[in-house]
């Protein structure tokens, strides 16, 4: 006997996301990711100047702006001409606005998106001791409003009573680790979300001594919170729930763009990056050279103008929502025709197999406690584990980092407007694979295309009959009661999806003034 399961839209994730699933016999035989939102801001700049790129594509997303401003840069920077004489100031403020970003975004998704999936708040409700953040929390739930906590599949809940109060009290801690990451990003981004400094030939910022004295506490203090909460927290959900090591494996292929630049070589597939670039198979762990030209995105079951698998340069963004057997407004990228999966985990073996001894390290401590292979690592808690490893790797490396700007250096490199050429910038933002591709004719924008982390992993079905990288992890998964699909909500948000093109007007008090809804019937 089949049901059909439809969760629309799933909650705590950026945007708006409809997942399907069809279960026989309490196993998911099939699954379909829908992006529900059309985007279009590729559109938008069609015409425009193209350092209007490093502001505008900021706006795919309130969380992550920070890596489509950068790496719409990046592309800027090849269009410019100004690629490989990136001054070391500019290529490491970057790094520093990018690395901050990285840390709010991490610590957003274990806490405020994917935790509640393991941790019972109402382990509050009878709180009776001093802890201010428990008391907060329990006031909250006497009110009778548990938004955000709610709604919620039940049941399935496995922490201690004390195990749950620690974490929620992480939870709200959590809240002001956050702005305190954003506060880091502002120091040389100008302002967060969507930073000011960083354009096209490096990064406006004159950084001071107060500021890299002001950035390098505020990251004391985030490592702090990771060492002593997030990473303590990931290891406590991970021996309660070791079942989810071998739920939600994907597609076992992973690609890592790479991310924060060490030199500035004009070609971005042999430039340096802490965390490098490739190609990885979970089962052997082999890394394998990049070759962006294999990049293609497919349309066939999106609602978009199908051409075939294309490169971004030759993409074209056109919307046909009655189109027949469509069901996403997200394309199917592939990579050489195979599906891809992006991420920190991609990163993070990508890491482990070139060496990096922090990583192994790391790794193999978890794997050690579960008695397991990296093999596991494709699964909801390895992505989860990979995402905390990463958090304090980056937080670690912008101590260093800040501590090398050079007050009074510049930062940026000057250029002609008037140019026709295209340019390509990959790099990562904290949820994958970031890539922009710009055609610029006479100084002016002749086509745009960005393939974001979320359309390698919640693209749907492509022309040769293969599922997307989520589709593919719920495929499989037994359900055990269909009314709450906890299964299947936990291996969604491992991948920490972002589908943020819902659009919402409101009042400086918060009143909903109108809600735009594109394609619906």
């Amino acid at each position: 006997m089949s049901n059909r399961i439809v969760i629309d839209p799933v909650t705590r994730i950026e945007g708006h996301l409809k997942i399907e699933a069809v279960v026989e016999n309490g196993v998911v035989k099939e699954a379909q990711s829908s992006g529900m939102m059309y985007r279009g801001l590729e559109n938008i700049l069609r015409g425009r100047d193209p350092r209007d790129a490093a502001r505008l594509m900021q706006r795919i997303c309130g969380v992550c702006p920070t890596s489509h401003g950068l790496t719409a840069a990046y592309a800027l920077d090849e269009v410019y001409g100004v690629n490989g004489i990136i001054t070391d100031n500019g290529r490491t403020l970057r790094n520093l606005i990018q690395g901050a970003n990285f840390l709010q975004s991490h610590i957003l998704h274990f806490y405020q998106l994917a935790a509640l999936d393991y941790v019972d708040v109402t382990a509050a409700a009878d709180y009776k001791g001093s802890d201010p953040s428990l008391n907060k929390v329990k006031d909250f739930i006497a009110r009778g409003h548990l938004g955000p906590f709610v709604p919620r599949y039940e049941g399935d809940y496995r922490l201690s009573k004390e195990e749950n109060r620690s974490a929620v009290a992480h939870y709200v801690e959590a809240l002001n680790m956050r702005r305190l990451a954003h506060e880091a990003t502002a120091i040389f981004g100008g302002k967060m979300p969507h930073n000011m400094s960083i354009v096209a030939g490096g990064c406006t910022a004159a950084p001071t001594i107060d500021e890299i004295a002001s950035f390098h506490w505020k990251i004391n203090q985030l490592i702090e919170f990771i060492d002593n909460a997030y990473l303590p927290d990931v290891l406590m959900v991970a021996k309660s729930y070791s079942d989810y090591f071998s739920i939600g494996d994907g597609c076992g292929e992973y690609m890592s763009f790479g991310c924060f630049d060490l030199d500035s070589d004009p070609d971005l597939t042999k430039r340096q990056r802490f965390l490098p670039q490739g190609l990885i198979g979970i089962k052997d762990l082999k890394m394998r050279r990049l070759d962006p030209s294999k990049i293609t995105e497919d349309a066939e079951f999106s609602w978009f103008e199908n051409t075939g698998a294309v490169h971004p340069y030759d993409g074209q963004t056109v919307p046909d929502r009655d189109k027949a057997n469509a069901y996403s407004w997200v394309k199917a990228p592939r990579y050489s025709g195979n599906v891809t999966e992006v991420g920190p985990l991609a990163r993070m073996l990508a890491a482990y197999a070139s060496g990096n001894k922090f990583v192994q390290g790391q790794v193999d401590s978890v794997l050690g406690l579960f008695n397991a292979s990296p093999v596991v690592l494709d699964s909801v808690l390895g992505r989860h584990a990979a995402r905390a490893i990463e958090c304090k790797l980056v937080a670690e490396q912008l101590k260093s980092w800040v501590l090398q700007l050079q007050p009074g250096q510049p930062g940026c490199q000057d250029y002609p407007l008037n140019v026709t050429n295209r340019g390509m910038g990959l790099h990562e933002a904290p949820r994958g694979a970031l890539g922009h591709w710009v055609v610029v004719e006479d100084g002016k924008v002749k086509n745009y295309q960005a393939v974001v982390p979320t359309t390698w992993n919640a693209g749907p079905m492509d022309g040769q009959g293969q599922p997307g990288p989520i589709e593919q992890a719920m495929i499989g998964t037994k359900v055990n009661d269909k009314h709450n699909p906890f299964e299947l909500v936990r291996i969604v948000r491992s991948y920490d999806p972002c589908l943020s093109c819902a659009v919402h007007v409101v009042s400086p008090q918060g009143e909903d003034l109108s809600q735009f809804v594109v394609g619906t019937e």
